[in-house]
């Protein structure tokens, strides 16, 4: 098969990674020109070693380094980091005319497959996983993590004190949980907002 049906199945791929999957769910605008660049320029490269005698693993070498260069540049989460890596695959794909097409063409669409379902917002949609500063100081992670519970409204799963203050009275915890509509705030202006509560509730900031 021609080489420009490689590139025309790798232009077609990275378009979809990226204004059909990335875009849309991210809306972080400065990614697209370094997925774009990063894809093209890979199948580029990877296309004029296959046909030189530069060694493929020197080739894939330099590559590893100015991936390093560039995830160490800027802040990227572990999503966009995996749609990184999906673009260098992409371009190594389309640049290995040699390669089977059904092989290549294949392994394209499981990789765009793989992003599309793992990156679905709809796959477990009320887990979270952030890092808080909480205003009172908790020795035990237990206690933070009852803490936690009442104050999110959720189901917390696991929750890692990474710096306790004892002097300010403020814990640094790692937590993982499942919002549980039940015990979510109600909006503003209903009924069950003017409840007095019979006991104490979880509040962030309340007086110590």
């Amino acid at each position: 098969m021609p080489v420009y049906a490689f590139i025309a199945a790798n232009l077609a791929a990275i378009s979809i990674l990226v204004f059909g999957l990335y875009f849309p769910r991210h809306r972080r605008r400065d990614m697209i020109v370094a997925f774009l660049a990063i894809n093209i320029g890979v199948m580029g490269v990877t296309y004029a070693m296959t046909n030189t005698d530069m060694s493929l693993g020197f080739g894939l070498g330099i590559f590893g380094v100015l991936s390093i260069i560039r995830l160490r540049s800027t802040e990227m989460d572990h999503a966009e980091i995996a749609y990184y890596f999906t673009a260098i695959a992409l371009g190594l794909l389309g640049g290995f005319p040699a390669m089977s097409p059904a092989i290549s063409f294949t392994l394209m669409a499981v990789l765009l497959l793989v992003i599309a379902v793992g990156d679905n917002p709809r796959l477990f949609p009320r887990t979270r996983h952030q890092q808080m500063v909480l205003d009172q100081a908790f020795p035990t992670e237990e206690g933070a993590a009852h803490h936690l519970a009442g104050l999110l409204g959720a189901d917390v799963h696991r929750a890692t004190i990474r710096k306790v203050d004892l002097v300010n009275e403020t814990t640094v915890v790692d937590v993982r949980y499942t919002l549980v509509p039940e015990l979510q705030a109600p909006p503003a202006g209903d009924d069950a907002a003017l409840a007095v509560p019979s006991e104490p509730a979880f509040v962030a900031g309340a007086a110590r």
